[in-house]
Formats: C-alpha cells, sequence, structure tokens
C-alpha cells in the first residue's frame, strides 16, 4: 500500500519532531509534491550554468552567451511552475504541461537543458503533476458518513411528517366547515319545513285545518 493511501497517525501525545512529520505528510499528500519538487530541481541548472564562472587550473571560465536572458526566464519559470503546483493543486495541469513544453525549449536555448541535467526532471515532474489527482476519502471519513446518515434521514422524515400532518388537517377542518348542519325538529312533533318541503307536505296553521275539515 502506498504512503498517499495509507491511515493517519492519532496527533495525540507527539513530541515537536513528529508534529512537524505529520504536518509534512500531510502537505505532501495534498498536492503534486514529487511534481513540483523536480520542476524545481530543473530550473536551477537552466539558469545557473549560463551565469556560472568556473575555474580551470587557475584559470576562470564564463559560459555566459546571448542565451542567458532565455535562460534565466526559462529557470525562473520552471520554479515559479513547481511552487505553483505546491500551492495551487487546481492547476496541476496547465503547471505540469508548461513545465514539460518548457524543459523542452530549453534544449536549444539554454546550453541543452543544463548539459542535459534538467532534461529528465523537468519532463518527469510535468508528468507527475499531470497525472496526480486527491487522495481518496480516507475510512475514518466515510464510517463518518456512513453513521451520520441514518441519523439526517430520520430528522427529515420527522419534518416531513410535522409538515405533511398540518397539510391533511386543512382539507378536513373546510369540509367540516362546509358540511349541511343536522335538521332540528321543532315544537310539537311536526317536522321542520326543510324536511316537510323533502317529504312533499306543507305544515299548516291549526285553524287552517280546521276550515279543511
Amino acid at each position: 500500500m502506498s504512503s498517499a493511501l495509507a491511515e493517519y497517525r492519532p496527533a495525540e501525545h507527539e513530541n515537536p519532531a513528529q508534529w512537524v512529520r505529520r504536518v509534512f505528510r500531510t502537505f505532501r499528500r495534498t498536492r503534486p509534491y514529487y511534481g513540483g519538487l523536480l520542476a524545481m530541481f530543473a530550473g536551477v541548472p537552466i539558469m545557473y550554468f549560463p551565469y556560472a564562472k568556473l575555474s580551470l587550473n587557475g584559470m576562470t571560465v564564463t559560459m555566459a552567451t546571448t542565451a542567458g536572458a532565455g535562460s534565466l526566464i526559462i529557470g525562473i519559470l520552471l520554479i515559479v511552475l513547481g511552487l505553483t503546483a505546491w500551492f495551487q493543486p487546481a492547476v496541476r495541469v496547465f503547471a505540469g504541461v508548461a513545465t514539460m513544453l518548457l524543459t523542452l525549449i530549453s534544449i536549444p536555448v539554454s546550453n541543452l537543458a543544463g548539459f542535459g541535467l534538467a532534461l529528465l526532471p523537468g519532463l518527469i515532474g510535468g508528468g507527475l503533476m499531470v497525472a496526480w489527482a486527491p487522495n481518496p476519502v480516507q475510512p475514518e471519513a466515510k464510517a463518518e458518513a456512513v453513521a451520520a446518515a441514518p441519523a439526517t434521514t430520520a430528522a427529515t422524515a420527522t419534518a416531513t411528517t410535522a409538515v405533511a400532518e398540518p397539510a391533511k388537517a386543512e382539507p378536513a377542518a373546510a369540509e367540516a366547515a362546509t358540511a349541511p348542519l343536522p335538521a332540528v325538529p321543532a315544537q310539537g312533533g311536526s317536522p321542520a319545513p326543510e324536511q316537510a318541503a323533502a317529504e312533499g307536505t306543507v305544515p299548516q296553521k291549526s285553524g287552517e285545518s280546521g276550515e279543511a275539515r
């Protein structure tokens, strides 16, 4: 198992050296560390040799050429791209492609890419930056997410039930408000006017009934 997939050790009872090691491991795992490091290594010989003064048997040899400015720019850009891959991992693909292109450009411009010392580090570092991907979710985080899922589901179901019950109560209240009132029988045993109209008979007064007889 690679170190990128290894579990994090607890930070309890650690001395300063262990704390520095833990912080460095976290820093290294969360960005294309080795790709940026190789890109910065590639930039050093490219910008160094055109301005270097070597001593050979007491004789100073200067290698400054008209390509010195271009070599300096390429070397600084490689170092900047390596730092960008460290502190801005979101643009790692751009930084990796730019690192490989600048390394290839330095072959004719800067003394065969610093006499070949920057060729392999630049190409490999750029490839590592392009191929890097964030670490997968740690097992502890997955376990916490799975444990929190039932509680979240229960809370959501409770909230949904609480919202649905008032919604069901409103139609029942509306039906009760619009329902017809029950018929109340009139005094003396005579049916109510609505019931009498439904049965086809109309209640008469006592005087009218005597005249009808």
